[in-house]
This record gives structure tokens, sequence and C-alpha cells, in this order.
């Protein structure tokens, strides 16, 4: 049984990474916050009482759930309405930026040169485009395997479907991202 605490703690160390993973999939910041908040208002209401050990599987499950159900959600509404904000791009007021989570942290060792910054930065920017443009599935195996760090038999019970189909999903993100990354002049 997992106490406050420890619930807490899981949440918080789990609450940036599941909202980038949430923003690359329905690219709104605001319904990013709302998914990974409904999220974890679900996994404390009904699976707060399970053990520390299986919060991480449950979480990722109930965050693919809640973002399925934000899509489809997102397509009835669309069905319905058309609203001339559905037209703008996603985040052309917005601020996230892949940077401030993978940027050195203050005090680390050395300081980048602004020549070193600038490269990385871009490079940061074409994984991120190129991370957005991959297929729904391939994109949520590569991010829950990692991103998330997760084993492969963890990613498939968070996305309900074989290890094979993780081995598959992955296999092509990698195989799409080296592609695309190789043709940009981009080399890992």
């Amino acid at each position: 049984m997992a106490t406050d605490k420890e619930l807490s703690d899981f949440l918080k160390g789990v609450e940036r990474r599941a909202f980038k993973r949430c923003l690359y999939h329905v690219r709104n910041e605001e319904a990013a916050l709302d998914i990974v908040q409904d999220s974890m208002m679900k996994l404390a209401e009904h699976y707060g009482d399970k053990p520390p050990a299986e919060l991480p599987l449950l979480f990722q499950r109930i965050l693919s759930n809640c973002t399925l159900d934000w899509f489809r959600r997102q397509k009835t509404r669309n069905a319905l309405f058309s609203n001339l904000s559905d037209f703008e791009s996603a985040g052309e007021d917005g601020d996230f930026d892949l940077l401030e989570a993978l940027a050195p942290q203050s005090g680390s060792e050395g300081h980048e040169s602004a020549e070193d910054t600038t490269r990385r930065a871009q490079i940061l920017r074409e994984i991120e485009t190129e991370i957005q443009r991959l297929p729904g599935r391939q994109r949520e195996a590569f991010l829950l395997r990692y991103w998330e760090e997760m084993d492969v038999a963890e990613t498939a019970a968070a996305m309900g479907c074989s290890e094979g189909s993780v081995k598959t999903h992955c296999s092509r993100a990698v195989a799409s991202l080296s592609r695309a990354l190789t043709a940009k002049g981009i080399h890992l």
C-alpha cells in the first residue's frame, strides 16, 4: 500500500515527463495540463491504495487512456463545431521549450560556449519536430521506451498491445528518426 507521501512523491517525479509526453501527442499546452491533471486525480482516487511499485505502469496506462479520451472528445466536438481558433498552429503563443528539460543545470561541470548552446538548441528543435511527425503509436512506443525508460513488457502493458508490437513500433520510430535526422545532417 502506497502512503500519501509515496503517492505524492511519485506524482511529483512523473509530472514533468507526463506533461511533455502528453504535449507531444495533443500539441496543446492547456489540454496536456488538463490530461495530466485528470490522470493524476484518477490514479490517486482509484489506485492510491496500490503498492508503490505498481504506480508507474498504472499511471502510464491511465495517461494513455485519458489522452485517447481527449482525442475522442475532440473528434466529436470538431464534427459538431468549427472554431477558427482550431486552425491556429499549436504553440504559436506557447512558451514550451524542450531545451528547458535538457539544458545543463546551473553549477554543472564547465560552461558551454554560445556556439555549442545554439547548435544543441537547433538539434533539439529538429529532434522534437521529427518526434512530433511520427505516427501516434510509434511516437507513444518511442516515448515510453526511451523517454520514460520503460522496458518492452512495461511499454506493452501501458499501450495495451503485445511486446512484438512495441518492438515493431520502436524499431520503425528509430529508423524514421534516423533517416530524417541524417537527411538534415544530424548524426547522433
